[in-house]
């Protein structure tokens, strides 16, 4: 026993010099000798074996079928906000500095690192071990990879506890990736062994860590790096301080604790600092052993990051700066006119295929009518592509014009996606066989793609024949519930993940299933029988049991998903996330009345009108029905009475506020169960009045709104009074 530990300890020891502090003391065969040596104990005496054992990182495959189970993080994986102009950095500080009552000129310290183009996760240690891999999933519910993360070498599967004492529990983020020279390697191996090649290291990754067999995953050599740890406890009792005040002090216990990060993290003092890290960054981008799209930086004293918090998608306290996108060039073979899932008509790319960064792309928007005409795109025009932000691929410009007699093979390379079968009828014409009497091929309607042809938009919907309408900029087909890519498209949309979370259906198979005439539109989904679908083309016994198991889970659907799902016009997570808090029915949103919605912060006239007229459609109404018939049951956020001093209650402000500034009071109130609208109205509860109040005072006294100067406010929130606040600044 006493063996064992000593050569877990070795080990372990050992795997943290190479992995973590890219040191080395014994040679490969002398570690070899010493793992081969814990082995055979382990293998002599079975109840020496513990999880936190080198022997024991790769586990045994998951039983065929078996996906991955979901977990809803503790705290919230939020995105961070991208910007790319100096410009807008210089804005977010200013607001950052606006939110907390700073002066312009005052200087914040800031901690920098790189942004990896790799997969976010995170690690949660309980008592010292690795208890549990997520990945970020849709930044609320993840999957547990726990099997594959602990293949990856430089994760420590027990925290160092000789520097300082573990936490009890310890939850750390970081990026899941693969270095550049270790992808190269690995796809030479691959090659060696008749594999196919990776395209590049972070579509490798992120297929690594969602593999089954944790055998397989071990093949690959991921790497982890930490950014952050959103929980740090101690036991009950124990006299150990946890609290840190700032970054560094932070950073540097997870180093004591054995976790990795990348090296290249710096804290500097100021925003000319931070322009400077990310221009050095930037410069030596391809010098970089991983591949790096941006830098991250984030406020480095941890109070004022509690005091900024978070809105409902991002958090206030970081940015994320990106690189400026790196270009490709390609033959642009056609422009095709797509009907999303709202009916709004968009011009789509077909390209030959070129690869951008270490993705083919063939395909990518145009946006809008209005884009393709300032590019000036046409039909066999030389156009040159970015990833925006290093992910999404866009056409940003003609290098050559398409020009003089097209070339001979330009006919027989048109898409054959974008052609017309041969019993095939465009809508609102005969079927034709063949080719067209000039030799042409049949291409479908909104197409632009004869040589040097410039972009027009189409009078009618390509897919239904129906006459257009503009709105501004965008071009909409009004035919709403008779449009097939429409009804489509929400259906995917619904069993998305924004919408649902159906992952048994993809677009593929919900197409095949309004080809078999077996749903007209996501509330058939739920009336679908088992003995529909065996039988059915890649459907089998298995394949239809499975989706009817999730079918049957989804029908309770939370309300903030489930409002999400409906395809609202102006509605999407974020709105519906405030919806679900401020409505406790979803009876109670659908009598709401445009005012009643504007009340909601973050809900503007628009997105209230749309709102409104969606639910007061008949096809709504007839939506709705057929999903609660077909079994579909709200769970509705818990709503505990007394929650906050603001629970239920919607808080307008006006004025100058002494103590606090706007937003940090915005905060409070929400952190307090409250929500805080922009104009006082009937449903108004409070006016919050600062000094120097605007018409909102005279309205609030007409409507009889209860009315609270600052003074009051603090108390109700159990705030230090003014005075004692203002001596302590």
């Amino acid at each position: 026993m006493e063996r064992a530990a000593a050569l877990r300890a070795e080990l372990l020891r050992h795997d943290r010099l190479y992995y973590v502090e890219g040191a080395q003391e014994v040679s490969d065969a002398e570690y070899d000798g010493l793992f081969r040596e814990l082995k055979g104990l382990e293998a002599e005496h079975p109840e020496l074996v513990v999880p936190e054992s080198p022997t024991q990182r790769v586990g045994s495959a998951l039983p065929e079928g078996q996906g991955f189970d979901k977990v809803e993080h503790a705290v919230p994986m939020l995105s961070i906000e991208s910007l790319f102009a100096v410009e807008e950095v210089q804005d977010f500080v200013e607001k950052i500095q606006r939110f907390l009552g700073l002066e312009a000129d005052e200087v914040l310290s800031w901690s920098c690192e790189p942004k990896f183009d790799g997969v976010s996760a995170s690690v949660i240690y309980e008592e010292g071990r690795l208890v549990r891999g997520v990945t970020r999933g849709d930044g609320v519910v993840g999957e547990e990879v726990t099997a594959n993360f602990r293949t990856i070498r430089n994760l420590p599967l027990a925290l160092d506890g000789s520097r300082r004492p573990v936490p009890r529990l310890l939850e750390v983020r970081g990026e899941v990736l693969i270095a550049r020279a270790r992808f190269e390697a690995f796809n030479a191996e691959r090659e060696g062994r008749g594999e196919a090649r990776l395209a590049n290291p972070r579509n490798a990754t992120a297929g690594a860590i969602r593999r089954n067999d944790p055998l397989e995953v071990a093949r690959y050599p991921l790497e982890f790096h930490t950014y952050a740890a959103p929980r740090v406890e101690g036991a009950e009792g124990e006299e150990q301080d946890l609290s840190f005040k700032t970054q560094r002090e932070l950073s540097a216990a997870l180093a004591d604790w054995g976790l990795p990060d990348s090296g290249f993290g710096r804290t500097v003092e100021g925003l000319e600092a931070c322009l400077a890290y990310h221009a050095d960054l930037e410069s030596r981008r391809a010098e970089l052993p991983f591949e790096v799209d941006g830098v991250v930086c984030k406020l480095e004293r941890l109070d004022l990051r509690d005091r900024l918090g978070t809105t409902a998608r991002t958090t206030r306290w970081q940015y994320a700066h990106k690189f400026a996108a790196l270009e490709a060039v390609t033959t642009l073979r056609a422009i095709e006119v797509q009907v999303g899932v709202n009916g709004r008509l968009t011009p789509r790319a077909h390209l030959d295929p070129v690869e951008v960064m270490g993705v083919v792309v063939r395909h990518t928007t145009l946006h809008n009518e209005d884009h393709v005409h300032a590019l000036g795109l046409g039909a066999g025009d030389r156009v040159s592509l970015k990833r925006a932000g290093d992910v999404i691929p866009q056409v940003v410009g003609v290098t050559r014009k398409a020009k003089g007699k097209a070339p001979a093979d330009w006919l027989e390379r048109v898409p054959e996606a974008l052609c017309l079968g041969p019993d095939e009828a465009a809508p609102g014409a005969p079927a034709q066989e063949g080719l067209a009497f000039d030799g042409e091929p049949r291409v479908r309607p909104g197409v632009t793609w004869r040589w040097a042809e410039a972009f027009t938009m189409p009078d009618l919907c390509p897919a239904c024949g129906t006459e257009v309408v503009r709105e501004g900029k965008y071009v909409q087909c009004p035919n709403t519930h008779g449009c097939p890519p429409q009804r489509v498209g929400r259906t995917v949309h619904f069993a998305g993940r924004s919408g649902l979370e159906i992952e048994a259906l993809g677009e593929k198979l919900v197409q095949q299933l309004f080809d078999e005439g077996l749903i007209e539109g996501p509330g058939d989904l739920f009336h679908l029988a088992q003995e529909q679908l065996v039988g059915l083309e890649r459907w089998g016994e298995k394949s239809a049991s499975n989706l009817m198991a999730q079918l049957e889970e989804r029908r309770r659907a939370p309300f903030a998903r489930f409002l999400a799902a409906l395809s609202i016009p102006g509605l999407g997570e974020a709105t519906g996330k405030l919806l679900a808090r401020s409505f406790a029915s979803l009876e109670e949103l659908r009598a709401a009345d445009e005012e009643a919605l504007q009340v909601v912060d973050g809900i503007g006239p628009k997105d209230a009108a749309k709102i409104v007229g969606w639910f007061a459609r008949p096809e709504s109404e007839a939506l709705l029905e057929r999903l609660f018939t077909g079994g579909v049951e709200l769970v509705y956020p818990d709503r505990a009475a007394g929650g906050g001093a603001f629970e239920g209650k919607s808080v307008v402000f006006t004025g100058t506020l002494v103590g606090t500034t706007r937003a940090e009071a915005k905060k409070l109130v929400e952190d307090a169960g409250g929500r805080v609208a922009s104009s006082v109205s009937a449903r108004t509860d409070f006016l919050v009045q600062g000094g120097k109040p605007g018409s909102k005072a005279k309205k609030a006294e007409e409507a009889g709104v209860t009315v609270l100067l600052e003074p009051d406010f603090r108390a109700r929130l159990g705030l230090e009074p003014l005075e004692d606040a203002a001596a302590e600044a």
